[in-house]
Formats: C-alpha cells, structure tokens, sequence
C-alpha cells in the first residue's frame, strides 16, 4: 500500500486507526512519558448531534398552542412529556435526563443557534465547529482555540489533551495544537493493517518520519509515538465501565465509553470530541415512537452511562452538547419537519446550575418565527460554548476563542 507524504498529511499524523499490529518503529522513538499530569484539572467533553436535530420535539414547549397547531400529527402531547419546569417537558424517549436534571446536573438552553441564517448542513456544521458564523475563511477549530487560551504549564500538557473519537480530527478540533483522533482504543496505532511491521504503511511513516525536514509532520509524529505508548500502557482491552454500567451497543455509546476511559486513565485529556448523526428527520419523524424517538432514547442513555460510569469524577467534567440548527416550526406533507434555525443545547456536570430551562423564550406564534417558520435563535451558541471553555478549561481570551463574538464573562449565563 504506497503512503504519499501529501496523503499522509491530508489525512492527518495524528488521525489515528484501529489495526491489530503495533509497528516495532513505534516503540524506538517514543518521547518520555509525561510524569505529571493535571489529574484534577476541568474536562470538557462537546458532543455533535449532526443533521439538525428537532430541538421542539426534543424539549417541548408544550404550553404553546400554536406549537399543536403546526404539528397535527407528531407533536408530543401534553400528558407525554417530562414534566420539566410547567412551561417545557422532555419528550418521553429522553427519560434517562429526568433524574440528572432532577439532580440539578443537567441544564437545558432553548432558542438557542447561530446568528447566521444558512440552511446548509454543510456551512451551518462549519460555523459552528470553526466558531465563526458566516466566515468560511477560518482555518481551525474554536475548541483547539479554547485550549490555546487557557494558561498551563506547558509540562502538564501530554499528547492526549485534545482527543476525538473517530478516524480523523474534526473541525472543532483542528488548529495548531495537536490532537489525536482514534477510532478504536483497543487497537490504536498507526497505518494500516499490515501484519509484518516493516512493510506498508508502517514502514512508509517510519521512512517519512525518519527523513522529512518539515518540522509540523516531525512534531506531529513525535505526538503520535508518546500517544501510542501511554496508551498501550493504560491497558484499554480490560476496561470495565463503574457501577454496572452497560453503555448502548451503538457507535455513539461505543465512543463515550472510550471517552470515559481515557478520562479515567489519568492521560491528561483536557477536551474530548465525539458525534452522533442522524438528525435529519425530513420523512417519517415520528412523535412519542419513531425514528427521532430511537434516536433520543441512544442519545439520552448513553449519557447517562457515562455520567454513572464517571463515578465522582464526573464532578470535573462539563459536557455539552450542540447541532447545526433546529427544525421548522410546522411539520411537512410527509410527516418529517425540514431546515430550521433555533435549537436546544444540554449542559451537563458536576459545577452546572442544572434543573433549569435558560434562555429567552421567543414564543411559537405566527408572528414571532424567524422567517415566518422557525423557532427564533434568542441565544447565540458561542455564549453557552464560551462559557464552558471560561469555566471549565481557564480559556481567558475569549476573543481568541470567539473572534468579533464580544463575549464576556457579563454576558454568561451563568450554568456552569
């Protein structure tokens, strides 16, 4: 299998895969563990629910009469929901939510989305990972901002501070400080699965790393060969999830599972990034049963595990959660509902003002949608992102984060 140095670095050196071989390179070039790591700092784990997720069906304003008005048939009616606060309710698939919010660890922000109006699943997902809405031109990602911001000891940091579940890094996460992408913690390594480690890919990175002059892939190597082995020393086959948790038999639950692993292993993970797609309900929605509801009973209960997995260290976590934009107000002839603009975003962790619905409410009447359609955006998403980077991470320079967003710690809401 021939290995380009171009398509190496499109791919990423870092944008790790799963093979059943480790290359013996790996283990003559590895940096000296890191001794100290910030076992106590803050972790912010952000979540993409990706295909725009129906925000109104997903906490209901169930107060709102015009809401069973322009959702004749997949509306959740009054007497199905989760009673939040006697304005908003869950929808019923969400069940594994009630208790955390009872708790007071989960928060909810309504009306909540980006200032820019594109319908474009494409765009809308770049605006918001890049965090610059309605600028194509930003090249990396608002969270590797986030932890360029944030003051520590360049000592602490290892090579498993910002980590993503998944074969490549995301948008979120790209930038100029390093993070590591893995698909399967089992197996994480580098290349391909080649079983003799002095052919293919192995041997094609070795001879690239060995011989380039290009101090951005020499680093990005150097990264890669310590994460290989502080993990590889975590023992990730013999994991077993805390107090009897079962996380869902999905990619969603199989990918907060390794999250919670890495956590617990004490790797000086500081972000941690992973998706779940399949939020784009234009056809056969569902209400109470269907394709939304399965897909928020996963939602829903994988988070659960993992906050119930985390044990006490869930107290140093925060984790959010957000998708490109929400859904029209009315559904469509064919019982789904199309492109939005106002959502819901979930706030979940140890230091969240949880048990609480924030943000304006615009209302659902005629009159009141964005474009005569959508839910109006009465809070912009960076101010929820912004704050949990302020809170969680130490992100200072919240200009840096968010540029020409003019956050500040004023302008909070206070959750975390």
């Amino acid at each position: 299998m021939a290995v380009t140095r171009r398509g190496f670095m499109k791919g990423g050196a870092l944008a790790l895969v799963g093979t059943s071989a480790i290359p013996s390179f790996l283990t003559r070039s590895v940096l000296a563990e890191a001794t100290t790591a910030a076992t106590n700092h803050k972790k912010l784990v952000v979540l993409f629910q990706r295909g725009a997720a129906d925000g109104l069906n997903i906490v209901v304003p169930y107060r709102e009469k015009n809401y069973y008005a322009m959702r004749p048939t997949i509306a959740i009616k009054p007497n199905e929901v989760l009673d939040l606060d006697g304005q908003f309710g869950l929808h019923p698939s969400l069940a594994a939510f009630k208790p955390l919010y009872d708790q007071g660890h989960l928060a909810i922000v309504h009306a909540c989305g980006s200032p820019d109006t594109t319908r474009s699943h494409f765009d809308a997902q770049d605006y918001m990972e890049s965090g610059t809405p309605g600028l194509k031109s930003t090249q990396d990602g608002w969270l590797n901002r986030a932890l360029q911001a944030e003051r520590m000891d360049p000592k602490l940091a290892t090579a498993f501070r910002a980590v993503a579940l998944g074969t490549q890094v995301p948008r979120t996460l790209q930038g100029t400080l390093p993070a590591i992408a893995i698909n399967n913690v089992q197996d994480f390594s580098v290349g391909g699965r080649a079983a003799n480690p002095n052919t293919g890919v192995s041997s094609a990175f070795q001879q690239m790393y060995a011989q380039t002059a290009d101090t951005m892939l020499h680093g990005t190597g150097q990264e890669t060969f310590e994460a290989v082995k502080m993990l590889k020393s975590a023992d990730p086959a013999h994991y077993q999830p805390a107090n009897g948790v079962v996380y869902p038999n999905t990619s969603f639950g199989n990918s907060l599972k390794q999250i919670a692993q890495l956590l617990k292993a004490n790797l000086g993970v500081e972000a941690a990034f992973a998706d779940i797609g399949d939020w784009d309900t234009h056809q056969a929605q569902g209400s109470t049963n269907g394709r939304l509801a399965n897909r928020l009973k996963e939602f829903s209960e994988t988070i659960a595990a993992f906050w119930k997995d985390m044990g006490q260290g869930a107290e140093n976590i925060t984790l959010v959660s957000m998708s490109e934009f929400g859904r029209t107000a009315r559904q469509n002839g064919t019982g789904g509902t199309d492109h939005g603009h106002g959502n819901v975003m979930f706030v979940l962790g140890g230091t969240v003002r949880g048990g609480k619905v924030y943000g304006k409410w615009p209302g659902l009447e005629n009159e009141q949608l964005n474009e005569g359609r959508d839910l109006t955006v009465t809070t912009d998403f960076r101010q929820v992102l912004g704050e949990a980077a302020y809170r969680t991470l130490g992100s200072q320079n919240l200009d840096l984060v968010f540029p020409n967003a003019k956050l500040t710690k004023n302008g909070f809401l206070n959750i975390v």
